[in-house]
């Protein structure tokens, strides 16, 4: 039988309570609905008991207003959470950013049970137009609020979910874009690639770029890659995990973690290519005379890739470099162009989700295998790889009926 915990009175201590050292107060920790860690404090033990009393009795009493239907959309939603017991860590925090960010404060605060289908029709309008939301970040929105509406249904709370065909109806309506990631031409590939090797500032970020370009892999993939996950004799790069960058808890601030990757799926082989095997080789000289990378983020070590403090690059950094680099090869290409007496050759702005998404352009131009190209990718839903396939495909429908014409078929 365990021995109970006692505090410096001898008094036993019930699970969850402790009697600081440092300054002898007493402590009980709970889980909240969220999976969040949370504290009570107190001077004397019979006070703590007492806000754990009331604790125990405002959960019930939410419990008590859930089942009565008068519970807010936050509170059913808080409920929702509490029974996402396998999400992870990264996938919580982008979920609680986003309900947290958009509903919380306004739509959040309504009756469960009053909410029409015009109400959240009128909610995401106004995220619309007047947040000026992307139908993305408004596909987001939804995919939080639809469960949440669709467990007080299963709990019957409500007889239907108010969220069942809006996206649709919104989809059809707004005057906005879905905001579609478009690839790189192959000249502002290029354009961008020897830019960046023949700065004098930007060069040493050559190598990563090469990978994004020659692999397709997520930048968190990209940046978890390490020495020990290349295969060079077999010219393999094994994609088993992933860096992310995530707020912790309620605070502002932010932690770098190992993950899997994004799907199961993500969990891949990818070739090697003969210049990612160049840039590998080029990062490995470089730090060979620099320094290597000694970070260690959860019991991983080793990592290819290393920014000036000698630790993993942040995503968000390597998205700044693209902006600036975009802006200096611009303002370059504009005088330039003017000299040579020549159209310049602009660079849109994208980031390092559009080199993966250039990368599976260039697949699918040169490959008709759609399962292929999906492992390759770590796509888990096909559809995916079929939207790529049909834009990047797109372009040569003119040069397949221009072929067509010349055939005597007829």
């Amino acid at each position: 039988m365990a021995k109970a915990r006692k505090d410096e009175r001898g008094r036993a201590l019930r699970k969850g309570e402790v009697q600081r050292a440092s300054d002898k107060r007493y402590m009980y920790t709970y889980t909240d609905p969220l999976g969040r860690r949370k504290f009570i404090y107190a001077h004397d033990l019979m006070t703590l008991r007492e806000k754990e009393k009331q604790l125990m009795k405002d959960q019930l009493d939410g419990l008590d207003l859930y089942v009565a239907g008068k519970a807010t959309v936050n509170d059913t939603f808080d409920r929702y959470m509490s029974t996402k017991y396998d999400l992870r860590a990264t996938t919580r925090s982008n979920y609680l950013y986003v309900y947290d960010r958009f509903i919380r404060e306004t739509f959040g605060k309504k009756k469960i049970a009053g909410i029409k289908y015009s109400d959240v029709l009128q909610f995401y309008y106004y995220l619309l137009n007047e947040e000026k939301l992307a139908l993305g970040t408004l596909d987001s929105v939804h995919t939080l609020l639809h469960p949440t509406f669709q467990l007080a249904v299963r709990d019957e709370i409500i007889r239907i979910n108010p969220t069942d065909g809006v996206m649709k109806e919104v989809s059809k309506k707004a005057d906005k874009a879905r905001g579609i990631r478009h690839a790189l031409t192959i000249q502002e590939q290029r354009a961008f690639m020897e830019y960046i090797a023949n700065h004098p500032v930007y060069y040493h970020w050559w190598p990563l770029f090469t990978v994004l370009l020659g692999t397709g892999c997520r930048i968190g993939e990209a940046l978890g890659l390490r020495w020990e996950d290349l295969d060079y004799e077999n010219r393999i790069i094994k994609i088993n995990h992933s860096v992310v960058y995530y707020p912790v808890g309620d605070s502002r601030k932010s932690v770098m973690r190992v993950s899997k990757p994004k799907t199961e799926a993500g969990i891949r082989n990818i070739p090697m290519l003969d210049i990612v095997y160049d840039a590998f080789q080029m990062e490995y000289e470089e730090q060979s005379e620099t320094g290597y990378n000694e970070t260690e983020l959860d019991g991983l070590n080793g990592f290819v890739f290393i920014n000036r403090f000698g630790s993993v690059p942040n995503p968000q950094s390597v998205n700044r470099t693209i902006k600036r680099i975009i802006q200096s090869y611009n303002a370059e290409e504009v005088v330039k162009a003017k000299r040579e007496r020549r159209e310049p050759l602009i660079l849109p702005d994208f980031s390092c989700h559009h080199l993966r998404h250039t990368f599976c352009t260039r697949l699918c131009e040169n490959e008709t295998n759609l399962k292929v190209i999906q492992a390759i990718m770590g796509h888990r839903d096909i559809e995916t790889t079929m939207d790529v396939y049909a834009e990047a495909t797109e372009s040569r429908k003119k040069e397949t009926f221009e072929n067509l014409s010349k055939l005597n078929i007829f």
